[in-house]
């Protein structure tokens, strides 16, 4: 989309942004634990930290086994043949910049192997230029590696906003282009960036009958299948990788 029409239609969007802000409601964080432990107790050991925005941290259902993080650490457990140790570090409504902030205040003294990341939407809403969410999220990434142990980041993209029923059109249309092009400029910075990092390859199936009640939160549905898919990429191109690095599971040998 050209930025002439975007400034065209800027009058039409802001006002469609306030009203959709005052008319969508206010979901909370689901209840529930935000760490646990899923796989067998001598199975290899896997720490993982999810962290992002409300999508990470579960909005839209109403218990944290509903949600992303427990369902992506049983995943794990199975497809990784792992005792996944888990813990979720979210909060609603963070961009990248803010997720970084999160990490760095919430997050002393927090170790992982593998981290998945889950932020984007919060910078299309709030206009934040895709050049800066991408050092946003190499900051992430460095802290995680060199404060807290991870191995591997994952980084999830941006859902298809163009499909969000809890937007009106234009701005549904106008926010989907701009989750596209902040997708591209975190692919090519995962190419740029080496094998620290990875991007799922994943194309979020959306409609009202999947989505929560305000039409822009995942339903669990949603979250189901974006665990499988992440895990999914996880055993497959990440676990190879970290497995050798791992400590001995605990009692193994005895």
């Amino acid at each position: 989309m050209s930025l002439a029409v975007k400034l065209a239609l800027s009058p039409l969007l802001v006002a469609q942004a306030v009203l959709t802000r005052r008319r969508l409601p206010v979901l909370p964080e689901p209840a529930g634990a935000r760490q646990g432990e899923a796989g067998a107790a001598k199975a290899a050991p896997l720490r993982l930290l999810i962290t992002g925005d409300s999508s990470a941290a579960g909005v839209g259902v109403v218990h944290q086994r509903q949600a992303l993080a427990a369902q992506l650490a049983q995943h794990l457990a199975r497809g990784c043949a792992a005792r996944v140790q888990w813990r979720l570090l979210a909060k609603s409504g963070l961009s990248s910049a803010q997720t970084l902030h999160l990490l760095q205040r919430e997050g002393v003294g927090l170790q992982a192997d593998v981290a998945v990341v889950v932020t984007g939407v919060n910078d299309v809403v709030e206009q934040v230029p895709s050049h800066h969410a991408v050092s946003a999220r190499e900051g992430l990434a460095n802290a995680l590696r060199n404060a807290h142990g991870v191995q591997h980041v994952v980084f999830a993209p941006l859902p298809p906003i163009h499909h969000f029923p809890g937007l009106p059109q234009p701005l549904r249309w106008v926010a989907g282009s701009d989750a596209r092009r902040h997708n591209k400029a975190l692919l090519q910075w995962v190419r740029q960036r080496g094998g620290d990092v990875s991007l799922v390859d994943m194309e979020t199936p959306l409609n009202a009958g999947v989505m929560a009640a305000d039409g822009f939160h995942p339903g669990e549905l949603v979250y189901r299948y974006c665990a499988a898919a992440i895990a999914e990429h996880i055993a497959a191109k990440v676990w190879p990788r970290v497995l050798p690095h791992l400590r001995p599971a605990a009692g193994a040998g005895a």
